[in-house]
């Protein structure tokens, strides 16, 4: 555990003073554990621990775990704890006694358990904005490779020109529509938790409904979170308003599609394609029935890039800083 000795000596201070008269005093380093299955770049890590030992934080790592339990003993003692999609639940929590703090580095959050993290007391951040733009090209990314015809060598369409519908118009469905716009393409939103004039603003036109926005969109590009509200609701029923020659990219989180119902209808719609970057749990069966109109990458990809990588794990270290030194809750989620 690190601690460390701190010695006030007095004015009156000279060679032969006794050392008793010294006050001593033992303090807890803070202890900040980065737990990472999946870690960070070493540029990342680099980045972290200069922002917190200059803090006079302790940084612990625990990389590449296998085991639950290893996590539960590297938490015993930490004072903040720094994720990525790594699993912070209630036994977690029971475990980190000493916790006060959780960032997940990235903007969903849905990997942490809000109500247990409350429950013990502990705040959970988010680092919003640092992977948006990594999002954003991953999406752009696959519609290009989706109307090209996955690159099998026939001819396929061009953006230029075609209706996106951005679903949320949040820090990636912004970046969303600044790259769609610099293909040529129309950008219309649905949010209802967001102001008609900020997508005006961004030269997007804000529509009233979701079945608006996928009627009028010829690809619709997902930015929701996985919520109870959002969970299955890409259904059947407002995927089979989109025109002909329908896409949907995802990625967001795979929670929100009705996995069942997009089958039916990509079994009715022969035009209909989906391209992703969370693979589906039917990935099996929605690779064998519509090879030529289904990809998913093998794990998510949207924040995988250097850059990504560096912003959201320094992000995470500095809200860790900020809210022990002045105790700033701006990106508190819980």
């Amino acid at each position: 555990m690190g601690c460390y000795y701190t010695y006030r000596v007095p004015k009156s201070y000279n060679k032969t003073t006794p050392q008793s008269v010294f006050y001593t005093t033992l303090v807890k380093k803070m202890k900040i554990l980065v737990a990472t299955e999946k870690p960070f770049a070493r540029v990342a890590v680099d980045g972290i621990r200069k922002e917190t030992e200059a803090a006079g934080y302790e940084l612990a790592l625990l990389e590449k775990y296998t085991s639950k339990e290893q996590l539960l003993q590297a938490v015993s003692d930490a004072d903040a704890l720094i994720v990525r999609s790594d699993i912070v639940d209630n036994e977690v929590l029971e475990a980190a006694r000493q916790l006060k703090i959780v960032v997940r580095a990235g903007a969903g959050y849905d990997n942490i358990d809000l109500a247990a993290a409350t429950n013990h007391n502990v705040v959970v951040m988010n680092t919003p904005g640092q992977n948006s733009n990594a999002v954003a090209e991953l999406a752009l990314g696959l519609m290009v490779y989706a109307v090209r015809n996955f690159y099998n060598g026939t001819s396929g369409t061009e953006l230029k020109d075609k209706t996106l519908g951005i679903h949320a118009f949040g820090n990636v469905g912004r970046n969303v529509a600044r790259i769609a716009q610099g293909f040529g393409m129309r950008c219309l939103a649905y949010d209802a938790y967001c102001p008609a004039e900020a997508m005006t603003a961004a030269g997007v036109e804000p529509v009233a409904s979701a079945e608006e926005l996928y009627k009028r969109s010829d690809i619709v590009s997902l930015h929701i979170p996985a919520t109870a509200e959002t969970q299955n609701s890409i259904n059947r029923a407002l995927l089979g308003l989109m025109p002909k020659g329908g896409l949907l990219v995802n990625t967001a989180r795979k929670e929100v599609i009705n996995e069942a119902e997009l089958i039916e209808l990509m079994q009715e719609r022969q035009d209909f394609r989906y391209v992703t970057d969370i693979m589906p749990q039917s990935d099996n069966r929605i690779r064998e029935l519509f090879p030529d109109r289904y990809f998913s990458t093998p794990k998510k990809m949207g924040a995988q890039t250097a850059e990504a990588n560096i912003n959201a794990g320094i992000a995470a270290a500095r809200q860790i800083v900020d809210f022990f030194t002045t105790g700033n809750v701006r990106f508190k989620v819980n």
